[in-house]
């Protein structure tokens, strides 16, 4: 089967670009040594595997997109790109120190089977840092304002916090750490709610086709009646206070960083 991003993320580098700020957030939860071995799983284009890379560390990046890693190798030779997935990475048992995984999950086809096959390839006391939104997170959105059944589609395919748990201990991993994300107003890479506080950047359409709940799960009919009500609410002031009605204090993305014991 053609993967997802195959069919979607012909121009995703256009907009898709490493946050500073979550790559360093990345390697503080990661906290890889310049000796060891890791894993950028769903690593899409290499935007962050490049950037973690560029500190000193020996990355593997694997995406099951053919055309995702043909970008990741023109931007890095130097990395080790191998298609393949969560559920199924084709490395050895006890292999790498560490991984990452970000806003990877929703795409995979089997949670259980994809962390057990992480736990597999990771040696003894190996982290593995999930970088993801949760579907309650998700529902405290403005977007569903606007985009109500995208919202819906978009939530329904995101793991809930109590199954990602339930998966990680299933397969062995311990959590040890959590930490909420807030999207911050200079936020470079543009996933689902990079305009939390911008909502203009919903209006340019390479945004929007950069993040797959637009690309891939979207109406065109309810994206054009989104974006004229959105665009009616900026007009008149009214986004304000669409926007404080949907502030709460759960973060808008969580880290979730584990174990293999």
């Amino acid at each position: 089967m053609k993967a997802k991003y195959d069919r979607i993320g012909v121009n995703y580098d256009q907009t898709r670009k490493a946050d500073p700020y979550l790559a360093s957030r990345l390697l503080f939860h990661l906290q890889p040594n310049l000796e060891g071995l890791y894993l950028d799983i769903g690593c899409g284009t290499g935007n962050y595997t490049h950037e973690l890379q560029k500190n000193g560390f020996r990355f593997i990046g694997i995406d099951p997109s053919f055309k995702m890693l043909e970008k990741a190798q023109m931007r890095n030779s130097e990395i080790d790109w191998r298609i393949g997935s969560a559920e199924n990475t084709g490395l050895s048992d006890n292999q790498l120190d560490g991984i990452v995984a970000s806003l990877t999950l929703h795409h995979w086809t089997n949670l259980q089977k994809g962390f057990a096959e992480l736990n597999r390839v990771l040696k003894q006391n190996g982290t593995l840092v999930v970088f993801t939104a949760t579907p309650t997170q998700m529902q405290g959105y403005w977007l569903n304002r606007y985009f109500p059944e995208m919202l819906n589609d978009a939530i329904q395919q995101m793991p809930s916090k109590k199954s990602i748990e339930e998966g990680l201990a299933k397969s062995g991993f311990e959590i040890i750490g959590t930490e909420a994300y807030f999207i911050q107003p200079d936020l470079q890479d543009k996933f689902l709610y990079c305009g939390k506080q911008n909502p203009e950047l919903y209006f340019d359409s390479r945004i929007r086709n950069g993040i797959s709940s637009f690309a891939d799960l979207a109406r065109q009919k309810e994206v054009k009646q989104g974006l004229f009500q959105l665009q009616k609410d900026i007009d008149s002031g009214a986004i304000h206070e669409v926007i404080q009605s949907y502030q709460n204090d759960m973060g808008d993305y969580i880290f979730i960083t584990t174990q293999k014991p």
